[in-house]
């Protein structure tokens, strides 16, 4: 059955005609359409008619063959249609035996529509317009199913001018009135980057209507210029990087806001090969070049802590230098540098390439500390409310789901890609199970070695206030002045949106903390968030730094 063929024989073929009422002798019973016109009308016709399923949708609109009331009709049957197939293929698995029992159930229930309510309740309609708006069909293939389904529609109503009830929402109908679907994230391949990077494989940017799609970045300075010129939507950045732009650390000063953490602990020393068995702790590294990410970075801040406590001035008997990830194991190799404290999976990649050994996990040194986030410009959250609040929400429920064991392993496949990490699979495995070779000759097996708890933490603000008012990172004096002037409590809360990861993180029935603060145990002292100041102090008087 032609598109058109069934409509044209309801219009045109199958009443009177140019021969004043009388039907022509040339005319016979059709089989396909059950009118009388001539035996190669269909034929004629459809060869003026363009092939492309869009255009002719749009032409038979133009010329009136298909009028409002069948569109919305067509609208519903695809819609139905659409319902069925997912509702099959969600509930039966691709079990024939298993989706001829839930029919049988259906039938029972009163038929689809009904079984549909009963299973996910009034709002299914609007369940199941999400679902195709997350599933693979196109739009092109959206409107080609219409016209077939406008053609049905046609066929049964036989000439009359019926409407039928409304159709639910279009498959391209935004979710929850969002101002922007089509989004562009920035991110470092890393595994600190995995529920941001795993969204887009695995479905959960799809999920809150969004056709979204993550950017690689070839470092944080990268990130921090894109972000403040607005080129992309959302980016991941390491967790002190919103606080130190936000007050003009490093750049101009520029609102971001830290809207999830996304791992904690996950990043680790790494020594070149050439040094094994002569670094034994942070005393050993005098005179070392030692490479980090980014000057505002965890791993800045938390190499610097480990070393002082080894009576090493991190600005003087040390060389720390900002090196992007993917440059790493390269400047490890070639002498550049002679040790690292880096993101996965590029500690584990040295290992992997018989580069260097793995001297310490962060863990060791801040059990639980966080490291990179999720974060936004204040200017594009204020543009773009339910965006933000959705895409939010997605990378926490990724999280989640990262934080299950169990679901590791098809996660390291998903980000090991070409598009995304460019790791060999066994090595991301490693990292996300904590099952690993260290580079020392031992086998080890540390399921936190990397953990992805979105919830951010206001002491976490505050111990990296801590820090940078500590080290003076751009030498001027203006973090020693300006964070507490304007107060550590203030800086975090500003930053740090952990009351709105609190609320998402309940509407998606997790149980995130109550508290914003809590005390942190370090590898050589507690932090209280409640007194900062006096917290730099005691390490300066402890170790002259």
């Amino acid at each position: 059955m032609t598109l058109i063929s069934a409509q044209q024989a309801l219009q045109g073929l199958g009443g009177s005609d140019s021969f004043g009422g009388r039907r022509s002798n040339l005319q016979s019973l059709c089989h396909v359409c059950g009118k009388y016109h001539g035996a190669s009308d269909h034929w004629q016709f459809m060869q003026t008619m363009p092939q492309d399923p869009v255009e002719m949708v749009d032409d038979l609109v133009k010329m009136g063959i298909y009028k409002e009331n069948q569109l919305r009709a067509a609208e519903g049957v695809n819609a139905y249609e659409l319902r069925k197939t997912l509702f099959l293929k969600r509930i039966g698995r691709s079990d024939p035996k298993r989706e001829k029992l839930i029919l049988a159930l259906c039938k029972q229930a009163g038929g689809m529509e009904n079984a549909f309510a009963a299973a996910f309740g009034p709002q299914a309609g609007l369940f199941f317009a999400d679902s195709i708006r997350s599933s693979q069909q196109t739009r092109r293939e959206f409107l080609r199913n219409m016209a077939v389904g406008a053609a049905l529609v046609s066929l049964a109503s036989c000439g009359q001018d019926t409407t039928p009830p409304a159709a639910d929402a279009p498959a391209d109908a935004p979710v929850g009135n969002l101002e922007k679907t089509d989004l562009q994230i920035g991110f470092i391949p890393i595994t600190c980057a995995t529920p941001i990077i795993m969204s887009e494989p695995l479905g959960f940017y799809e999920k809150y209507g969004f056709n979204a799609k993550v950017v690689k970045m070839p470092s944080w300075g990268a990130v921090r210029d894109s972000a403040i010129a607005g080129e992309l939507d959302a980016y991941h950045m390491l967790a002190p990087m919103p606080i130190a732009m936000t007050l003009g650390l490093g750049s101009e000063a520029f609102g971001v806001k830290l809207a999830s953490i996304e791992n904690i602990n996950g990043q680790a020393i790494t020594v070149a090969e050439k040094y094994k068995g002569q670094v034994n702790g942070p005393a050993d590294f005098r005179g070392f070049t030692i490479g980090v990410p980014f000057p505002y970075s965890m791993h800045n801040l938390l190499l610097r802590y480990y070393l002082a406590t080894g009576g090493i001035d991190p600005d003087v008997d040390v060389q720390i230098r900002p090196v992007p990830p993917p440059d790493s194991i390269a400047q490890l190799v070639a002498g550049d540098i002679d040790a690292y404290l880096m993101p996965d999976p590029f500690n584990q990649r040295a290992v992997y390439e018989g580069a260097g050994f793995i001297h310490m996990l962060t863990k060791e040194i801040w059990p639980g500390h966080p490291c990179c986030a999720f974060a936004a410009s204040d200017q594009w959250i204020d543009a773009n409310p339910n965006t933000f609040r959705a895409l939010n929400k997605s990378i926490i429920e990724a999280a989640a789901y990262a934080q299950v064991p169990e679901n590791r392993p098809e996660i390291a496949k998903a980000i090991s890609e070409r598009a995304f990490l460019n790791q060999p699979v066994e090595v991301v495995e490693a990292v996300l199970t904590g099952k690993f070779d260290d580079g020392n000759g031992n086998s080890l097996d540390i399921p936190d070695r990397i953990g992805f708890d979105p919830y951010p933490w206001q002491s976490f603000a505050n111990w990296i206030s801590s820090q940078l008012v500590r080290w003076d990172l751009q030498g001027d004096g203006l973090a020693p002045t300006i964070i507490p002037e304007t107060g550590y409590d203030t800086v975090g809360t500003d930053v740090f949106l952990t009351d709105l990861a609190r609320e998402l993180a309940t509407e998606l029935g997790q149980t995130p903390p109550t508290e914003i603060y809590r005390e942190e145990t370090l590898k050589f002292d507690t932090f209280d968030p409640a007194d900062p100041a006096a917290y730099v102090q005691q390490q300066i008087d402890e170790y002259g730094v």
